[in-house]
């Protein structure tokens, strides 16, 4: 048997989904903003109140997993660097409002902090090989990304070699020497055998 439905009885449905909207409803609030000056190849690791982890690969907009409801803290920090830069986040925390608003104002800029970096590959585990420029010595003990300290000023040269060698392997380079270029870090190429 089926029941007759008043108008009224519509009118109350919408009504009530009308004002639940207008209260902001179950909706919880996206905690984003943006990103830049992340390097080609890089990435950086944010993290939201200690637990909401995000691993950004480009720059550009970016929101965290988990939504937070209205009167919500949140506070977003970087966990992980890139490998050469340093990354700072501003409007870092703060509340969600009594409507559940989205915040999307969590600004990351990153900027270079190494002029020369690289990587390093086939590296045996539980060895190092340990790298030079100039009177800066660098030991690495896995394979992966890495930078020198520091930045060179534009227009100055640089010349990795390999200070020592790991037991057992040798280590070859590639664009182990060059000039700087402005906010862009040399990519130095370490191959162990």
């Amino acid at each position: 048997m089926r029941l007759a439905r008043s108008p009224s009885h519509f009118l109350l449905c919408a009504l009530t989904t009308l004002s639940l909207a207008a209260c902001g409803g179950a909706s919880d609030a996206t905690i984003g903003g943006t990103l830049s000056g992340l390097g080609s190849g890089l990435s950086v690791v944010l993290q939201d109140n200690s637990t909401d982890k995000l691993t950004l690969t480009s720059n550009g907009s970016f929101s965290f997993a988990t939504d937070l409801s209205a009167g919500a803290a949140y506070s977003v920090t970087v966990l992980t660097q890139p490998v050469g830069q340093t990354c700072a986040v501003s409007n870092a925390s703060g509340t969600v409002d009594s409507l559940a608003d989205s915040v999307s104002n969590v600004v990351v800029t990153c900027s270079t902090s190494s002029s020369v970096g690289g990587t390093v590959s086939g590296l045996a585990s539980g060895t190092s090989v340990t790298l030079s420029n100039g009177s800066v010595l660098l030991p690495i003990a896995a394979n992966g990304s890495f930078a020198f300290p520091g930045t060179l000023t534009a227009g100055s040269t640089y010349s990795v070699s390999i200070s020592t060698q790991p037991a057992g392997q040798t280590c070859t380079l590639s664009n182990a020497s060059g000039t700087v270029v402005a906010n862009v870090m040399a990519v130095v190429v370490v191959a162990c055998t």
